[in-house]
């Protein structure tokens, strides 16, 4: 997958993942237009369009009842009201619906306030970029699902590459096999071709890290490592491409970039 021309890797922040729900959402809207919901989503196995809809609203406003409640612990149940539509031509709607119930959630929460989050940020703020790459992700499964080349803004990716690393080793209650990222510091490097995004992975006897590369530090060498656009870094990172295709240049320690991508992804 190519983006368009290369540029510096920015600080998204709450008001740019906000915005970027809104604009990803739209984005998924508008592939739905005269869709075959029942076609098949490559990206995700067993799923049809239809189910992809349901699946990325659902998220969306599941994610806006916590940040409305600014939930201390983890939920009890992932229950809540979903408004599906009554006619099959109804899931365009309901999925603007879901973004717009999003939005809503978004204006009368503090980005800062302090709340339970699965991953390392315990802030608002973490719901709101994790929904935004819940829904740029599937909006580029939809695309494909109907035949299109999806495009990925490269300062977005860059920003969704670096919030899938920093918080995977988080994600074992959902993602078990993660627990298998195991080593003796052992080092994969990830590094963005059209951004300054590059990132170095440490597995450790107890667990793995992440964390960026700058100045000197990016001069490191690492056991393996993976190049490529930010876009095709964050596809990758998701499962939706091999590390093994064109789009990308692998070093290093092939078995272990194996061990990696067969363990990471949820």
């Amino acid at each position: 997958m190519n983006t368009s021309h290369p540029t510096g890797r920015a600080a998204v922040g709450p008001a740019g993942h906000r915005a970027a729900v809104a604009t990803e959402t739209a984005a998924f809207v508008a592939v739905l237009d005269g869709a075959d919901l029942s076609a098949p989503v490559p990206g995700c196995p067993e799923w049809t369009l239809r189910d992809l809809v349901r699946h990325t609203g659902s998220v969306q406003r599941m994610f806006s009842v916590l940040l409305r409640r600014l939930v201390q612990e983890p939920p009890r149940s992932r229950e809540v009201e979903l408004d599906l539509p009554a006619a099959e031509d109804g899931w365009a709607g309901w999925l603007s619906a879901s973004a717009a119930v999003a939005e809503e959630a978004f204006a009368g929460t503090d980005p800062d306030a302090p709340m339970w989050a699965w991953g390392v940020d315990q802030h608002a703020r973490f719901w709101m970029r994790r929904m935004l790459f819940e829904t740029l992700v599937h909006r580029t499964d939809a695309e494909c699902a109907v035949g299109r080349r999806p495009v990925i803004d490269p300062v977005l990716a860059a920003d969704g590459v670096d919030e899938f690393l920093t918080n995977l080793p988080h994600a074992t209650p959902f993602a078990p096999q993660v627990a298998r990222l195991r080593g003796d510091g052992e080092t994969l490097r990830f590094r963005c071709t059209d951004t300054d995004g590059d990132w170095l992975v440490r597995l450790r006897p107890d667990g793995f890290g992440a964390a960026p590369l700058t100045g000197d530090a990016a001069a490191a060498s690492a056991d393996a490592g993976v190049e490529g656009t930010a876009a095709d870094l964050l596809l990758l990172l998701y499962g939706r491409l091999e590390h093994g295709a064109n789009a990308f240049t692998t070093t290093g320690d092939a078995e272990l970039l194996t061990r990696w991508f067969t363990n990471s992804a949820f």
